[in-house]
């Protein structure tokens, strides 16, 4: 097959363009996936911003990382799949029509999941996160920042038994961690009251594992200070944005176990991914409140300013095409 599709390009800070491309030959090992759709992630953002170490124009598709879609074409040495199969997958240039993947890295979805959006790499994340974090029935888990990945952090700790306190900046996503289990809620607003109202929930001892979902600054010093002597202390933010210090006074003083839990292996995140499309197709996980906002691939623009912004009621953007 060969022909052109429509592609977005960030051509520089804060511009998108739809432009055309060439619709990408699956190579050796590869299957080729004519995409439904694709989730924005906040790791767009810096580039989105505009960094000294960015060279723009980007290429046409790329930042789209979270894409889901059917088979279209199958590269040679190719095994497994066949045109037609609804997936999800891992690849680099999913705010497009079509994109690529080594057939390693693309994971068949569920019958029952027809119809509906399957942004697989962050439900993998997300269920990956928690399989690290060692959360089990009994412990008091603080999950400080409700977006997408927090709620569904939340969701999996409170059915796994955790008794789950939930930081969360926004009214909206206060709600949004009740609804996801969270047995209490309190405003990401006071640095020290957050710790006070900790220390009363937790009879002044804090909580067993802590984990950290915003990526900034002060939610990681803040986490520090709610977890428990022995406990984990869980990174799940997106610290892309410069570094970051840490306390390691009380880190040594509390003898804390810290887990980076990003993933960075292919088989880990297409396992994670597997795991989740299992439990979406099970609804033991229900992310479909989750996905606030949706925009057409001209949209793109729009999708990142809201992912960046926030606005009241947003939560996780999907680009459908």
């Amino acid at each position: 097959m060969s022909g052109t599709m429509r592609a977005a390009t960030v051509m520089e800070p804060g511009r998108v363009e739809v432009q055309t491309a060439p619709i990408p030959e699956p190579q050796d090992g590869q299957v080729r996936v004519r995409l439904e759709g694709c989730g924005v992630c906040a790791s767009n953002l810096s580039p989105w911003k505009g960094e000294p170490w960015f060279t723009y124009p980007f290429e046409p598709g790329a930042l789209g990382h979270e894409g889901w879609g059917r088979v279209d074409a199958i590269g040679p040495g190719v095994t497994g799949f066949a045109p037609g199969e609804r997936v999800a997958l891992l690849s680099g240039h999913a705010y497009a029509e079509y994109d690529t993947a080594p057939a390693s890295a693309v994971v068949r979805l569920p019958d029952s999941l027809n119809g509906q959006p399957f942004p697989g790499e962050p439900l993998g994340c997300a269920v990956n996160i928690f399989r690290r974090s060692g959360v089990g029935a009994g412990q008091t888990v603080a999950v400080v920042g409700i977006g997408f990945l927090g709620a569904l952090l939340t969701r999996q700790a409170s059915q796994a038994g955790a008794r789950v306190i939930a930081v969360a900046r926004r009214p909206f996503a206060q709600q949004v961690a009740r609804d996801m289990g969270a047995a209490e809620v309190i405003p990401m607003e006071d640095h020290w009251q957050i710790i006070q109202r900790v220390k009363d929930l937790t009879g002044g001892v804090g909580c067993d594992v802590v984990i950290e979902a915003v990526g900034k600054q002060w939610p990681l010093d803040l986490s520090t200070e709610l977890v428990r002597e022995m406990g984990r202390l869980i990174i799940a933010g997106y610290h892309q944005d410069g570094p970051r210090q840490v306390n390691m006074q009380q880190w040594n003083w509390k003898g804390l176990d810290v887990i980076n839990a990003h993933e960075r292996e292919e088989r880990v995140y297409t396992e994670g991914i597997r795991r989740a499309a299992d439990a979406v197709a099970s609804g033991t996980l229900n992310p479909s409140s989750l996905y606030t906002h949706t925009f057409s691939l001209e949209g793109l623009g729009d999708a990142l300013n809201a992912t960046r912004d926030r606005p009241d009621g947003f939560l996780k953007a999907l680009v459908r095409m």
